[in-house]
Parts: C-alpha cells; structure tokens; sequence
C-alpha cells in the first residue's frame, strides 16, 4: 500500500494537484507509522525470545534473514539517519546470517538460497544493480554446483 500510494502521490504532483497531494502526504504518514510498528513489534521478537534462542543454523539464519528483511522493509520508506540506521541493520543481520549459512548449510539448502533474495536490498535500497546481480548469481552458482 505505501508503494501504490506514493506513487499516485507522485502523479499527483506532477499534475500541479496540490490539495491531492497534501491528503495523499497525510495518508502515507498514517501507512509509514502503521508499517513501523508492524515491523518494529516483529524486530522485538526477533531480538527477544527467537534469535538468542534459536539453537539450530537452520533456525538462527531464518530469523536473521527475517531481521535483514524486515530492517529493509524499514529502510524502504524511511529517511535521513532513520534509513541509514535501517540499512546498516539490514546489513549486519544479513551478514551474520549469511556466515552461519555459509558455515553449517548446503549451498542448495532452501533457506540459504532464500539469502540470495537480499540482492533486493543491494537493487532498490543502495542503487546497486550490479552487486545484486552478482549476489544472486553467486548464490545460483554455487547451488547449481552442488547439483
């Protein structure tokens, strides 16, 4: 929703509609604030009671790969320091993620090739179409080498 109503904000500024858009800008603060708390009250049980008890590598890279996703999904519309807060998250959760993955599960492994949609992250949140071409298609390689 925050995606189809920003962009019908941007057409509504280009047709000069500026009563729209002050509407429009008001709704997408209630989605913004209303998507915030999903994400944080997930980021909280994953802090909390699932990642330090998660005892299993399966386990540990699914939540954190859930705490990348969701600190992207934060990074997706905030900005400023808020985004860059969000994006470092996003990295570090990833990161550890992937350490484990790369330590403790098969390259064809279902939730280590579910690493490879970060590539995301490296696409729409740091404008990096070639490093997450490359992601992907080292996670692709490597899971086809093992084939």
């Amino acid at each position: 929703s925050w995606r189809i109503i920003s962009s019908i904000e941007q057409k509504e500024e280009s047709r000069g509609n500026e009563d729209h858009v002050a509407i429009i800008k008001d709704y997408r603060g209630k989605i913004e604030t209303e998507l915030s708390k999903i994400c944080d009250g997930i980021l909280n049980l994953l802090d909390s009671p699932l990642v330090p008890a998660a005892s299993l590598a399966e386990s540990k890279v699914f939540y954190l790969k859930m705490k990348g996703d969701y600190h992207r999904y934060l990074a997706e519309f905030k900005t400023g320091a808020e985004r860059k807060d969000a994006a470092e998250s996003t990295l570090v959760a990833h990161k550890s993620a992937q350490d484990i993955a790369l330590a403790d599960l098969a390259p064809t492994h279902p939730i280590r090739l579910g690493l490879a949609n970060f590539s995301v992250f490296y696409y729409e949140i740091l404008n990096s179409p070639d490093r997450a071409c490359s992601l992907a298609k080292q996670a692709f390689d490597e899971a086809i080498s093992e084939l």
